[in-house]
């Protein structure tokens, strides 16, 4: 197993192997691959911790950061960070793999002077990397309120006490939701790659979870 930088011979390569591990994990289908490609020439996007993971010359991983930044409550803002999409083939999940590449980005992170690093996800296993909720270093969620203690919001400080004194809210940088905002180019795009049945599950986000459970009632079909 190796890893190395992401080169430009492996961006097609890279992207179906994002839209096999991301498929109805989220959503029916799935949009990470779109944002993969179009991140690349994102001001935000940070190519010195673009990695991939090989295996017997197959790639089998990747992980991207981009910059972001915290909105203080006095007004101002603050230097911030976050990763993804972090993608493992499926044919290597649950094996130890995403988190052997997430901790090699990780230390590549710190030696560039990264201070925290906010995202999404499931603490079960990016806790195992270090991250905790990110309520607890005073930075909440931009879609919720801020009391909420949001169990998928998370962070690590990559530096100790980068965050010392910090409270503010964190959004998602808006390259993550180029999809959603161009939904016929991103159309065209995925056509080019294998056709694929995209699906509802319980285990999707919002509103997908509920057309699930509807669908489920009704013994109808999850397949779209």
């Amino acid at each position: 197993m190796t890893i190395r930088l992401e080169q430009p011979k492996d961006f097609r390569e890279v992207e179906n192997l994002t839209r096999e591990a991301f498929w109805n994990v989220y959503r029916p289908g799935c949009t990470e691959h779109y944002v993969l490609n179009q991140y690349r020439n994102n001001p935000d996007f940070i190519p010195e911790l673009d990695f991939v993971m090989e295996e017997d010359g197959r790639i089998i991983g990747n992980v991207m950061f981009s910059k972001a930044e915290i909105t203080l409550d006095n007004g101002g803002s603050f230097p911030a960070w976050t990763f993804g999409p972090i993608s493992i083939h499926p044919d290597y999940k649950r094996k130890g793999y995403g988190l052997k590449l997430l901790k090699h980005a990780l230390a590549k992170a710190r030696e560039m002077g990264v201070g925290v690093l906010c995202m999404e996800g499931n603490i079960n296993f990016y806790k195992h990397a270090g991250f905790d909720l990110a309520s607890k270093l005073g930075i909440h969620y931009h879609d919720m309120p801020k009391d909420d203690e949001v169990p998928f919001f998370l962070a690590q400080e990559l530096k100790p006490g980068y965050l010392k004194g910090i409270e503010g809210t964190y959004c998602p940088p808006k390259g993550y939701s180029v999809a959603d905002e161009n939904p016929e180019a991103f159309k065209a795009y995925d056509s080019t790659f294998p056709k694929k049945v995209k699906a509802y599950n319980e285990g999707q986000l919002p509103p997908f979870v509920q057309i699930a459970k509807n669908l489920k009632e009704q013994g109808k079909s999850l397949e779209l």
